[in-house]
């Protein structure tokens, strides 16, 4: 019989699709959540449902309780915000969250701790050449706690597995497109497009993958991979240019048709953030997201699919079922 899994951040847009593998699979699922959350699972799959917020202080013998009978922990929370670039809730969330999660993996013993990062704390590449996980982080010169956060909390995890022997393995999603993204988060690119509020297309380029591959590699990630290394979850390489004329293509909308140029780029996030410091309000982007956005983020996930069996859907299916999920759920 499967071991019971404990999934943090269950009613997030990964953590959604992690449960739902899991039940698939025959795994019986502890599902935590924040307090106040509502159960976001069918009755049907039997998850069981707990509730705590890692980004604080917690008592270690809670942090034992919620764990209990547990065989494995995936520890999928995070708060994957960029604007503000700096918000010291990015750090309490991603850095203590993570710490507390680790606390709560060691007390319980278990088997494998599946850490879900992100693929920017690593080097980006070209498209020639993309980044892989030798290459070391590039994010710092960006000024995002989300990035700065993610990198701190992978190094803590590797140095629990160096000096306690945690049976961890990490794994680092690229940019995640597919159904479910209630926020949204990284769907709400498909809805700007689709409401024609994007004038042009920035100089750089991003890394793409279906939501529902990496949780696949993820839940592999249970009982493949090799304790303490990373692996990078991505699948297409796309200049912006070309992920948005493919986006708006699955759509039916007109693509962005102007370059923006890298300096007109940056001025735009400078004036953001003047409104943002006069206002008190998040502007529409900061100089930040700018600067990302003038980068190619690229990279290769051959070792995952080497180790972890990671699958590659289309990232027109990733488009196409998300649409779908949005007009189904009266977003459009």
């Amino acid at each position: 019989m499967l071991g019971r899994v404990l999934v943090t951040g269950a009613n997030g847009f990964l953590g959604r699709h992690l449960v739902e593998e899991l039940v698939q699979r025959g795994y019986p699922v502890r599902a935590l959540l924040r307090p106040g959350t509502a159960p976001p699972f069918p009755a049907a799959w039997a998850v069981e449902y707990c509730e705590e917020d890692l980004a604080r202080p917690v008592n270690i013998s809670h942090l034992t309780t919620l764990a209990k009978g547990c065989e494995s922990i995936i520890h999928a929370a995070a708060l994957a915000q960029v604007n503000p670039a700096r918000n010291p809730e990015v750090a309490l969330v991603n850095l203590g969250g993570t710490e507390n999660a680790l606390l709560m993996a060691r007390q319980a013993g278990v088997s494998r701790f599946v850490y879900v990062g992100t693929a920017n704390v690593f080097g980006f590449g070209t498209k020639s050449e993309p980044g892989d996980e030798t290459r070391p982080y590039a994010g710092q010169r960006y000024g995002l706690d989300y990035m700065d956060s993610k990198l701190a909390a992978t190094e803590v995890v590797r140095r629990v597995v160096r000096a306690e022997q945690l049976p961890a393995v990490l794994v680092h999603p690229t940019f995640m497109l597919g159904p479910g993204d209630a926020k949204p988060t990284s769907n709400a690119l498909l809805l700007e497009l689709y409401r024609g509020r994007l004038p042009g297309y920035p100089p750089g380029g991003k890394n793409y993958v279906h939501v529902r591959d990496v949780a696949v590699a993820t839940v592999h990630a249970l009982r493949m991979g090799r304790v303490g290394e990373s692996y990078i979850l991505g699948n297409e390489n796309l200049s912006y240019r070309e992920a948005f004329r493919l986006i708006a293509g699955c759509l039916g909308v007109a693509a962005p048709r102007w370059p923006i140029p890298p300096g007109l780029a940056t001025i735009y996030g400078q004036l953001c953030d003047v409104k943002t410091w006069l206002t008190g309000r998040p502007a529409q982007l900061n100089v930040a997201m700018a600067a990302v956005a003038n980068d190619g983020h690229y990279f290769t996930a051959q070792k995952a699919v080497a180790e972890l069996a990671l699958p590659h859907t289309p990232i027109t299916q990733a488009v196409a079922e998300s649409f779908a999920w949005f007009k189904a759920h009266h977003y459009v």
